[in-house]
């Protein structure tokens, strides 16, 4: 069996859509016997993790599954070892770096909440 890391793509479709259209890319570890296997698991991974729910707002929820859009060999694990890389294009810089910098504040807040995370 071989490791492999998938990139899952679903869209986030609401009854209430307008503008802005949302995806969700989610990266998944998979075990599998060959590449093709892989890439038959990751489909049917997404296809059941499809989901349809109604939010706060009393809204239509769809996280409908487009298909996997990355498929990658893991031959080993190393401490460190970059799993995914990925270049984004922005118009505000800004606004991107302080979005992240925001996440990672949330980050070091819950450790600092929650020790028993850093041993």
């Amino acid at each position: 069996m071989n490791w492999y890391i998938t990139k899952l793509v679903f869209q986030i479709v609401t009854s209430s859509n307008t503008g802005t259209q949302q995806f969700d890319e989610q990266l998944r570890l998979i075990n599998a016997e060959s590449y093709g296997k892989a890439f038959e698991k990751a489909r049917i991974i997404g296809k059941n993790e499809e989901d349809e729910f109604l939010n706060n707002n009393k809204q239509t929820v769809k996280w409908k599954f487009v298909d996997v859009s990355e498929l990658t060999e893991v031959k080993h694990f190393i401490d460190g070892m970059e799993m995914h890389s990925g270049i984004k294009e922005m118009d505000e810089a800004s606004n991107y770096t302080y979005t992240i910098k925001q996440k990672s504040s949330s980050i070091q807040k819950m450790l600092v909440n929650r020790p028993s995370l850093t041993n």
